[in-house]
């Protein structure tokens, strides 16, 4: 089938963009992923416990291996997830993850020795990876451009949400019969309804992401993955920003799983309470995150991104430097509202900066990065922890967060392309916010050329009309490389972009390339054809 044939059959289609329009499988998804959370909660209490008490493991280190095999092979399954998705289709990898998952309770609870306990927790990371992936992947592919935030709002705070209920509980559990096996029953009734949920009634969502694409102002030519994961990981500095501030939110969080439950046993808090701790800080970050999420659409992502993870870093000072029930509560709280603030808005930054042919790979890219936080948090604590001492352990990751937050404010930039219109008229004029003048005049061009000063022109259109005829000194690259080629352009430059006659292509590559960071972007008024028509005459 054609493209423009297939454009045609997404328009007469009942396939729809919005929250509104597709309510129901939404729904059903924010439901999914509320098991899937609730996968990981049944860890967050009784395992770091199941180590020390059951297996008699004095090490830290050891003790929060269970987390760095989560964390490193969740890292792998985001990163091919996005991959997987655009072939297999988002349901099928859903459903394979939940088939991964199914085994990870019936080998905590009859686990014989700890190596079972990493075995389950390397299955337990490809279910989250995949699932997890999947569920945020087709909510935004349900909800377009306008609505990322609280799309993603919404998913995470099912999802942890689910995280906090269930560490609750099993502390409460624990409490009363002991930490296996009966803590771990809900797990069990979690894998099986969720993979007979995924199965039976999630549809895929492939056909909405073509219809974005078909009416995005900025057609991406194909990107490879390793494109796309050089994009996200360094070269856009944007994903940068944002897969950096991604990693320590989740190295902390991959600390606080290992680490705060013998911290606070430390002290003689029993186990009941150490679940009420346990269960404040996901469900705080769980519940928040309806309201973050919807709040990054409308004032933007990178003031919540950087604060978010300043009020992380007070919480864990706060948390290692008392000794007192009720100020961990309060670490606890400031730790959910700062990782509320941050999550749903790191997921939206990178959606918003990814074009909707690679954005799945690109969030795969991002997650990969963020959860070998994990890894990274759980192995550095348990080393600090077992060399200084458990409340050393958690302030360094605290300074390191705190840290992040001002690489984000140094580095990250509001993209918003969720409040670009998806297809304008191709004579649209781009609308700018800032107030700044709106297109480089073809006589103002002309006049700093004449002075010396340094810009760059780039002609975004295809080679062929490059090659027709085009200014004087420009050099070709059409608008669907500017992302992958954005290496050959100057940090600091002055670009002017040009197309024919100034419309849609040139308006979306300056708004593009100041997404990519380059503040100083302006399309040509009138195109190559202005430019020919206003030239000096000779």
């Amino acid at each position: 089938m054609s493209e423009a044939a297939s454009v045609s059959r997404l328009a007469e289609s009942p396939v729809k963009l919005g929250l509104k329009e597709n309510w129901q499988q939404f729904a059903l998804l924010v439901l999914i992923n509320a098991f899937v959370g609730g996968m990981v909660g049944i860890e967050r209490t009784v395992v770091p416990l199941i180590g020390a008490d059951e297996f008699g493991i004095v090490s830290t280190t050891l003790i929060v291996s269970f987390i760095v095999s989560f964390g490193v092979i969740k890292a792998f399954a985001n990163l091919v997830s996005g991959q997987l998705a655009d072939v297999w289709g988002r349901k099928r990898v859903l459903v394979l993850g939940w088939l991964f998952g199914l085994p990870v309770p019936f080998m905590i609870i009859w686990a014989p020795s700890w190596e079972w306990v990493i075995a389950a927790n390397v299955l337990l990371g490809v279910n989250q990876g995949l699932a997890w992936s999947m569920t945020v992947i087709m909510k935004v592919d349900l909800v377009g451009p306008k609505s990322r935030g609280l799309a993603v709002g919404l998913n995470e705070f099912a999802g942890y949400l689910a995280v906090g209920v269930t560490a609750f509980l099993t502390g409460y559990v624990a409490s009363q019969y002991g930490l296996r096996p009966v803590p771990i029953y809900l797990g069990i009734g979690y894998a099986i309804v969720g993979t007979v949920l995924s199965i039976l009634l999630v549809r895929d969502t492939r056909d909405h992401v073509r219809l974005e694409a078909s009416s995005h102002s900025q057609q991406s030519a194909p990107i490879s993955f390793r494109e796309v994961f050089a994009l996200t990981s360094f070269r856009d500095r944007n994903l940068f920003a944002a897969s950096q501030a991604g990693l320590v939110n989740n190295l902390n969080d991959g600390m606080s799983w290992g680490i705060f439950p013998l911290f606070f046993a430390s002290f003689g808090l029993g186990v009941e309470r150490i679940g009420i701790l346990k269960a404040i800080y996901p469900a705080t970050w769980g519940i928040l995150q309806i309201a973050t999420g919807p709040l990054s659409d409308r004032w933007g992502r990178k003031g919540l991104i950087v604060a978010g993870m300043w009020v992380q870093a007070a919480g864990l000072f706060l948390t290692a430097a008392t000794a007192r029930f009720e100020w961990w509560i309060v670490g606890s709280l400031l730790l959910g509202l700062g990782t509320a603030m941050v999550y749903p808005s790191l997921i939206a930054a990178v959606s918003d900066a990814s074009h909707p042919t690679w954005r799945a790979r690109s969030l795969s890219v991002y997650r990969f990065w963020r959860d070998l936080g994990y890894a990274i948090g759980a192995l550095s604590a348990g080393l600090i922890a077992d060399r200084f001492g458990l409340s050393w352990a958690i302030t360094s990751i605290a300074a390191l967060t705190f840290l992040s937050g001002a690489l984000y404010w140094r580095l990250g930039k509001d993209a918003n392309y969720s409040i670009q219109p998806l297809n304008p008229p191709r004579s649209a004029v781009m609308v700018r916010t800032s107030g700044d003048k709106q297109y480089m005049e073809a006589n103002e061009l002309r006049e700093r050329l004449k002075r010396g000063e340094e810009l760059i022109l780039i002609d975004v259109r295809s080679t062929a009309e490059f090659d027709s005829g085009h200014v004087d000194g420009a050099i070709n690259i059409p608008e669907g490389e500017l992302a992958a080629r954005i290496g050959e352009i100057p940090s600091d430059a002055t670009i002017v972009t040009v197309c024919t006659l100034g419309g849609a292509r040139s308006c979306g590559a300056a708004e593009q390339l100041r997404g990519l960071g380059y503040s100083n972007a302006l399309p040509l008024r009138g195109g190559a054809c202005g430019w020919q028509e206003d030239r000096d005459p000779e």
